[in-house]
């Protein structure tokens, strides 16, 4: 390894910490525009099962994700108690329901250990990682790939 790559590989990246029922993830905080409460949203038909609907976010049309879905692990119902968060993939925003968002972490790429190869689930195409922090396990989402598998601004717009 080049002396180029091995800092690069040292340089921490910040990281929010999240959680869908009782499992732990986290996404690179550069994404992340906004964390607001939940607030009802509007359905809309024929939309995947993973897009609960949509939200205005002061003027402009968000689509939301039932991010337990998307990740294969179910659909959630979302409460008064969650949390959405707003995200910008490529020039689009798109906001995840998520039971949680508990910490900021700094990690270096060093410390994400690659996924275990262990079946073709949406969970092994949608997180990039696995990193152990303060006694989590926290699997690293790619919430570029999350957003780009189903060519959000296409299916809502």
């Amino acid at each position: 390894m080049s002396f180029k790559e091995r800092r690069k590989s040292l340089q921490k990246i910040e990281f929010i910490t999240l959680s869908i029922g009782a499992q732990d993830f986290c996404m690179d905080i550069i994404l992340v525009r906004e964390i607001r409460g939940w607030s009802k949203v509007t359905t809309l038909p024929h939309s995947p099962l993973d897009v609960l609907g949509v939200m205005n976010l002061r003027g402009a049309v968000v689509p939301i994700v039932d991010l337990s879905a998307r990740l294969g692990l179910g659909r959630y119902e979302a409460t008064d108690r969650d949390v959405i968060i707003i995200t910008l993939i490529g020039d689009q925003t798109v906001g995840f329901v998520v039971t949680a968002v508990s910490d900021i972490v700094e990690l270096s790429r060093d410390e994400i250990q690659p996924m275990p190869n262990i079946g073709e689930g949406a969970e092994n195409l949608f997180v990039k990682g696995i990193v152990t922090s303060d006694d989590k396990t926290l699997r690293v989402l790619d919430i570029n790939n999350i957003g780009d598998s189903m060519a959000l601004a296409r299916e809502i717009a």
